[in-house]
């Protein structure tokens, strides 16, 4: 049996190489599918697909409309949905695709650190499992194929 697991959250550092890194070495059957990580691309695809638009608003609300998209189809192929909260940049996309995770009635776990145990605690009540590191997030996966 193989997953297949959305990682949502942010897209400015290389979290998910590491999560699919440490998912092969556990040798576990997961396909990883996730946000556009290429912040240009993703800044810019409402204005490639349906052309220059009038302003900054009218340009981000035409790749938000689009990303949105993505993430809806892909969230609701996925089998679990990942949602690393860090605590480098504001987690606002990882805020919203985990609450539109737990919507979708995917199985959520959530990666956060202690410092975020008050702020996300009603997200965390609404999330399957919370977890502090990737290691745990990939040992509840790991406890599927046991």
């Amino acid at each position: 049996m193989e997953l297949t697991v959305y990682l949502a959250g942010q897209i400015h550092d290389n979290w998910r190489e590491e999560v699919e890194k440490k998912a092969k070495e556990r040798n576990l059957p997961l396909v990883f599918v996730g946000p556009q990580t290429d912040h240009e691309r993703s800044d810019n695809i409402g204005e490639d697909i349906l052309g220059k638009q009038p302003g900054n608003v009218y340009k981000d609300d035409a790749a938000s409309d689009i990303n949105n998209f993505r993430t809806q189809v892909l969230m609701q192929k996925s089998d679990i949905v990942i949602a690393l909260f860090g605590d480098k940049y504001k987690q606002w996309n990882t805020a919203m695709d985990a609450s539109t995770a737990i919507a979708l009635n995917r199985p959520t776990i959530i990666i956060r650190h202690e410092s975020l145990i008050h702020p996300l605690k009603e997200l965390s009540n609404k999330a399957n499992v919370t977890v502090e590191t990737i290691d745990q997030a990939l040992d509840v996966v790991g406890y599927i194929f046991e």
